[in-house]
């Protein structure tokens, strides 16, 4: 535990001194948000605001949790595993904010290639977690406290359309300032705690790295935000939230204790289906659901808060619900 604290303090730590010194390099290579069209008029002003900051977290993140990395060699490379998928999604994202810089354009990689790469990871580290043994073909229930067996290859395929969902969904939710920031913070307690009760500490330093480095991070993402995590950060988180839960088995989990992003993506896939199917109609003012609370007269701090309550609302709960297995 003393372990785990130190981890979460140095992350706090590397990620503020990352953030001083990245910002102003950022700012000199004009690594600046370009904002869409479509988006609220409002966020204009936001133009030119240095995007893949989220280099501070996942910089500090890494370097903190270096020492605890002695448990690999008694077998336990889960940790590796989930820090490796991260990574490459976060790959993944840095080719997509370094094209949208490069060309002063808000569209970095096109949706085939971002799938493509993405559902490649997924299967990788899916295969690698189940033929290690961490990961089961056993569908945990939570609040039952029950599980299902399923065929392995069905539930790979399962997984990999989850976790690319999933990705995206943290990604969609990087909308306003400091909303993804402080929306993953629980979640990545929760993991904490659940992988601490499974006697998974080297695991557990992860997510309490995250904890430290983004808690850091959000002096600099809150509004009037001096920096983007840019979809370097948003996808690096993503990988990790998937990767917790699929590295503690117990996928379904992402269900509660992710029901902002679920939201965030499902008020996307009503609007799109909503306009079609209605020649041109909209279900809300704007999508994703950030921004229809914008329009309604929110400020971006209310919806942070608000949103942010609901996610330890929800962690609180999934705590509840997978006690069972301790």
């Amino acid at each position: 535990m003393t372990k785990i604290f130190l981890t979460m303090i140095c992350a706090f730590a590397l990620s503020l001194i990352l953030g001083k010194i990245l910002i102003p390099i950022l700012r000199k290579l004009k690594a600046g948000q370009e904002i869409r069209e479509d988006g609220p008029t409002w966020h204009n002003s936001k133009a030119g605001t240095p995007t893949m900051g989220g280099l501070c977290f996942i910089g500090a993140s890494l370097l903190s949790i270096v020492f605890g990395f002695s448990a690999i060699a008694n077998g336990d490379r889960g940790v590796l595993y989930v820090l490796l998928l991260s990574v490459c999604f976060g790959l993944v994202g840095f080719l997509d904010d370094f094209f949208k810089v490069k060309y002063k354009r808000n569209l970095g990689l096109t949706s085939i290639q971002k799938a493509c790469l993405q559902m490649a990871v997924s299967a990788i580290f899916l295969y690698i977690l189940y033929k290690e043994g961490i990961m089961t073909a056993d569908l945990y229930i939570p609040f039952w406290n029950v599980s299902f067996n399923i065929h392995p290859l069905v539930f790979i395929f399962f997984a990999m359309f989850v976790i690319v969902g999933c990705v995206n969904a943290v990604n969609l939710t990087d909308g306003i300032d400091g909303l993804a920031t402080s929306v993953t913070i629980p979640v990545m307690v929760f993991f904490t705690m659940v992988a601490v009760m499974e006697k998974k500490l080297s695991l557990a330093l992860f997510p309490a790295a995250l904890v430290g480095g983004l808690a850091a991070f959000l002096v600099y993402n809150f509004k009037p935000a001096k920096t983007f995590m840019g979809d370097t950060g948003s996808l690096f988180l993503g990988g990790a939230v998937c990767g917790l839960a699929f590295a503690l088995d117990m996928p379904l989990v992402l269900i509660p204790v992710g029901l902002i992003y679920i939201i965030e993506t499902l008020s996307v896939i009503l609007q799109v289906g909503y306009f079609k199917a209605t020649h041109g109609k909209r279900l809300f003012k704007m999508a994703p659901i950030h921004h229809h609370f914008e329009k309604c007269g929110w400020s971006e701090e209310k919806i942070v808060y608000i949103f942010s309550g609901i996610t330890v609302i929800m962690c609180i709960a999934a705590w509840f619900g997978v006690r069972g297995r301790f």
